[in-house]
């Protein structure tokens, strides 16, 4: 049977401080996991000013750029971006998020967030995650395939 689970948090959008790790380290034998869903919201002042932020999900040994996201990067999982304005000229909000759900997951992953505006608010996220059963040969490809990835 498939279980879903959620990882959320809020990360400082300030350099130096805007990655997470998403840890999976320790997990079931025989089992990896893959990101069905990802989203960003804003923390700080919302609906009174510009909310322009964007967040990344990568398998890879460094975070990836969320404001340059490169899809020919086999770690980059997922991508999201959201922008909405306090102003009528602006009255439509903007939401992206894009996933690879082929990815399967059984490492430890990093999360990094940006937000465009002068204050640097801090990025509320919510990453759903579905576990799958694999076999031994499948267990051996996947883990081999991660490593490869992050290494």
């Amino acid at each position: 049977m498939r279980k879903e689970f959620v990882m959320r948090g809020q990360t400082a959008s300030t350099a130096g401080q805007n990655t997470e790790i998403l840890n999976f380290s320790g997990g079931k034998p025989g089992y990896a996991y893959r990101l069905v869903e990802f989203v960003i919201y804003p923390s700080t002042d919302i609906g009174a000013s510009v909310a322009d932020m964007c967040a990344s999900i990568t398998a890879g040994k460094t975070a990836s750029d969320p404001q340059s996201p490169d899809f020919n990067d086999d770690g980059l999982i997922g991508n999201a971006r959201y922008r909405a304005h306090s102003s009528d000229s602006y009255p439509i909000s903007t939401v992206f998020n894009i996933i690879n759900d082929t990815f399967l997951i059984t490492q430890d992953l990093i999360l990094s967030v940006f937000d465009n505006g002068s204050s640097a608010f801090p990025v509320n996220w919510q990453c759903k995650f579905v576990s799958e059963k694999m076999n031994i040969s499948e267990e051996a490809v996947t883990n081999y395939r991660q490593f490869t990835i992050f290494d």
